[in-house]
């Protein structure tokens, strides 16, 4: 039952629409200045070499003795302006290249940066620092380039600067919706805290009950973002509310072993009709003997089930998520002939902790089963809801400790001793009492 598609986590997904594009706002702006970095200093680094050629072809142009290849190795006339024909006689030759000197006469402007890179004989070195650079300026808006009067470089100086405005521009608003939403949903929270406070102050409720009513605000604020999902949702047109309803809840249900058999027209009107419930820790769902108003569903968390038996006894038992509470509506439902008044709870329903559920109100299931009756009268579904009912798993858990019991005390029994005959009546009296009063479930599905 831990799926990432479960109900109230579907729902949330609706609500927390503008959360959602806000977050994926801010990754396409990260991945946008990821990319433009890349592409920038990319350019960059391309645009550099292509200044280094240009300086070295023309050094040797000006030199009788180099070429383009001994002008890339370290015997270059560093003289400037050279001859025409050769290097004059006051020259030197040096082992430092002429155009691989950032102070030397050939000016380079934005691509000075770029000559240890292209020098560089590490792959790794030419692959980072291009998206380096590219990233720093466009972080900085180009505040760093001194381009020279090159007008490729000054185009190229221009875009940059253009990008990382651009760039900046959606950076900011995203983060104004992102603050006007948090600023929105806390000023409607401190709202609905304050208008929770003054009623709870007009009614004089004790302080027992004002610490559970702001626990469950508070976790129902935490889960629901402070949204009523289901009230507007239920304001769409038909067709729309049962595609979305679908979508949010149809893989939650499927899990629900109660619901596994069931054909998708039916799971279709189930998920159309069930509502998401939040409990907080410690409160009841259902208490014996009161009228069971709907099943209950559990998506996340457990629910501690308590019901009395003989001699102020106490059976428990723990619901996980997949569990599921109310089955007496389910033989409700399908009991012939009819009776209105709700089946009463057999057990007392107490969350361990916080609990996420959805539920399916008695007049949504009886609606449910007398249009699906051929799908829910058969021996298969009642099976099953047998085998997951906390009713029936009681029961049978206290007859299979009395018959444990029963043979225990069987085999310690000494069998030369005779049996006397009012031990034996003792006995059965209270083995029958026992099984009387572990009352078996109500079964009307038979």
């Amino acid at each position: 039952m831990y799926h990432s598609l479960c109900l109230m986590r579907g729902m949330r997904k609706v609500t927390g629409y503008v959360f959602g594009s806000i977050w994926w706002g801010f990754g396409l702006n990260l991945i946008a200045y990821l990319i433009a970095s890349h592409v920038a200093g990319g350019c960059w680094y391309v645009l550099a070499t292509q200044r280094v050629v240009m300086c070295l072809e023309q050094q040797c142009r000006r030199s009788a003795r180099c070429d383009i290849s001994s002008s890339c190795s370290n015997r270059v006339c560093s003289q400037y302006p050279l001859p025409a024909s050769r290097c004059g006689g006051n020259s030197t030759l040096t082992t430092k290249s002429f155009c691989f000197d950032p102070d030397g006469p050939f000016r380079y402007g934005i691509y000075e940066a770029a000559l240890p890179v292209i020098s560089s004989n590490s792959l790794a070195v030419k692959i980072l620092y291009p998206i380096f650079w590219g990233l720093l300026n466009l972080s900085s808006f180009g505040n760093e380039l001194s381009p020279t009067s090159s007008p490729l470089e000054v185009v190229f100086s221009i875009c940059i600067v253009l990008g990382g405005l651009l760039l900046f521009t959606l950076l900011i608003g995203n983060i104004q919706v992102f603050l006007h939403v948090v600023m929105a949903n806390r000023k409607k929270m401190q709202l609905r805290h304050r208008d929770v406070e003054w009623w709870m102050r007009r009614r004089q409720l004790p302080s027992g009950l004002r610490q559970r009513v702001r626990h469950f605000e508070s976790k129902t604020w935490v889960t629901r973002g402070g949204e009523e999902e289901m009230k507007w949702i239920e304001e769409l047109p038909d067709g729309l509310r049962r595609d979305i309803k679908r979508y949010l809840c149809l893989d939650l249900i499927k899990k629900v072993p109660l619901f596994q058999s069931l054909d998708d027209l039916i799971l279709d009107n189930v998920c159309d009709r069930v509502k998401p419930l939040v409990y907080s820790k410690d409160e009841k769902i259902i208490r014996e003997g009161d009228p069971v108003l709907r099943m209950v569903f559990i998506v996340s968390g457990r629910v501690t089930r308590c019901q009395c038996l003989s001699k102020g006894k106490i059976a428990t038992s723990i619901l996980e998520p997949g569990g599921f509470l109310g089955d007496e509506l389910f033989s409700w439902c399908l009991r012939r002939p009819f009776v209105d008044r709700l089946p009463a709870s057999s057990a007392t329903f107490i969350c361990s902790e916080y609990t996420e559920t959805f539920g399916l109100d008695a007049d949504d299931l009886r609606y449910i089963s007398e249009h699906f009756r051929y799908r829910f009268a058969n021996n298969r579904l009642k099976r099953t809801a047998r085998y997951y009912s906390s009713n029936w798993r009681t029961w049978a858990v206290v007859n299979i400790q009395l018959a444990w019991r029963c043979y225990r005390m069987k085999i310690k029994s000494d069998p030369l001793t005779p049996v006397i005959i009012n031990d034996g009546i003792e006995s059965r009296l209270r083995k029958y009492a026992a099984m009387f009063l572990s009352i078996r479930p109500h079964d009307h599905l038979e």
